[in-house]
């Protein structure tokens, strides 16, 4: 018995070691996805609120990836490899403690800028008006649907909390398998939260409100933070970093999608200015429509 604890003890002790020499060139790489994360959902965030609408986003895409974002966030703070590098941050210098909890504050940092897109898309909620004749039943989202899914992110993040709390101070001896599953339901959240989207842009046939920069920027960031958070929990953390290596496959889909919509739709705006005033039926509905309130009314409407 004394023989495990000491060589618990002097695992531990090398891991400190380790975490009190942290390499510059992936302090650096940590660094710059973190700026990069901010960036990209600074950019999303400006769509929407430049717009004054969130019409674009379906509200099944923001379920289901903020809930993933939960699980993941949930996943790392449990993480035995994570909460051993929190116990370091005791014996090693406050450089070094930053450094090695960069991953953490980066899962947190999506977590909470996922959960704005949320908050913005229920303020800038695009509306009917009486001007406008009703859309068909079930091509856009209500209003009541975007606060059932408000309201279930939020019940999802506090039945997580709680959970995460009573198994960490309850049972330490199941972090390890707590945290696995929660990684593989973030990873199955994650993988599944692309196709609402992929079909809302498919509809709409243009992105909306959706970032393209954004998605330029999270795609192949997610393969660079997936390599990232590699290097720091190994193959033994496989459920912190495969999420990411999912989710930027899926995401390269939603902007192969974005990009194709909005060339084909820029070309076609250069063929009607070229062509002159619009006719013919088709051309004159769309004027109209253009020129009329409609579901794609922002709840904020422009002063």
């Amino acid at each position: 018995m004394s023989y495990f604890s000491h060589h618990i003890n002097s695992s531990a002790s090398d891991r400190c070691t380790a975490l009190a020499s942290p390499s510059y060139i992936n302090f650096g790489i940590s660094i710059f996805i973190l700026f990069g994360i901010l960036a990209s959902y600074l950019s999303q965030y400006h769509r929407i609120i430049v717009r004054r609408s969130s019409e674009g986003i379906s509200p099944y895409f923001l379920l289901l990836g903020t809930t993933a974002g939960t699980c993941a966030f949930a996943n790392i703070l449990v993480l035995p490899a994570s909460r051993a590098d929190l116990a370091c941050c005791k014996e090693i210098s406050g450089f070094g403690c930053f450094a090695s909890l960069l991953g953490i504050l980066q899962v947190g940092l999506v977590w909470s800028c996922f959960a704005g897109i949320l908050l913005l898309f229920l303020i800038f909620f695009p509306r009917a008006t009486a001007l406008a004749p009703p859309e068909p039943l079930n091509s856009t989202p209500s209003y009541r649907e975007a606060l059932g899914v408000a309201g279930i992110s939020a019940a999802h993040a506090v039945i997580t909390a709680v959970i995460s709390a009573v198994i960490v101070t309850r049972y330490p001896e199941h972090l390890q398998a707590y945290a696995n599953a929660l990684g593989l339901l973030a990873t199955v959240l994650a993988s599944i939260q692309y196709f609402p989207q992929i079909f809302t842009t498919w509809r709409l046939k243009h992105v909306g409100s959706l970032s393209i920069p954004m998605m330029c920027i999270q795609t192949p960031g997610s393969f660079v933070w997936a390599g990232s958070l590699f290097a720091r929990v190994g193959w033994q953390g496989w459920s912190t970093w495969f999420i990411y290596v999912v989710t930027g496959i899926l995401q390269g889909i939603v902007l192969g999608l974005g990009i194709f919509f909005e060339l084909r739709n820029r070309k076609r705006r250069k063929e009607d200015e070229n062509g002159g005033s619009l006719s013919g039926p088709e051309d004159a509905a769309r004027e109209e429509e253009a020129s009329s309130p409609s579901e794609a009314t922002p709840l904020l409407g422009n002063k």
